[in-house]
């Protein structure tokens, strides 16, 4: 597609993953991605989409474009995708020894660690959480159906 005379896709605008945990208890694909090419040259657009388990992995298209390496390390990181062939995947937004992928729908609301300060010892404690999270509760139910 990137080097074809007929389509010239010559970028790479985004790359973007959304997490369809109702399909996952129906189907095994759990993740729907995205991916926006764009052909200056013809001047239009091609959304390329696909389904995934939260096991498999895609490949890194670092080779073709270069922005793709950003956006797939936004990817691991938020969605926890695995990118093979990846020049250089690792966290991006969250902290190096941040725990699980705050974009995924099992994700706690409140997180594993709660920080306060501590106005007798003047500094900054960090504490597991305590809360349970059984008012997290999804409806998969389209409220405009009838």
């Amino acid at each position: 597609m990137k080097n074809s005379s007929y389509f010239s896709f010559s970028q790479l605008l985004d790359f973007t993953v959304i997490d369809r945990l109702e399909m996952s208890i129906k189907k095994d694909k759990r993740f729907e991605f995205f991916y926006l090419f764009v052909s200056t040259i013809f001047s239009y657009r091609i959304f390329l989409r696909g389904f995934i388990s939260s096991f498999e992995s895609i490949k890194s298209l670092s080779v073709l474009y270069y922005s793709s390496i950003w956006l797939e390390r936004e990817v691991w990181d938020m969605f926890g995708i695995f990118i093979v062939e990846h020049p250089d995947l690792r966290r991006i937004l969250t902290d190096y020894g941040f725990l699980g992928h705050p974009f995924r729908k099992d994700f706690p609301l409140t997180g594993y660690v709660e920080l306060r300060y501590d106005e007798t010892n003047k500094y900054i404690i960090a504490e597991p959480l305590e809360l349970s999270q059984e008012f997290r509760f999804f409806k998969f139910d389209n409220p405009w159906k009838k």
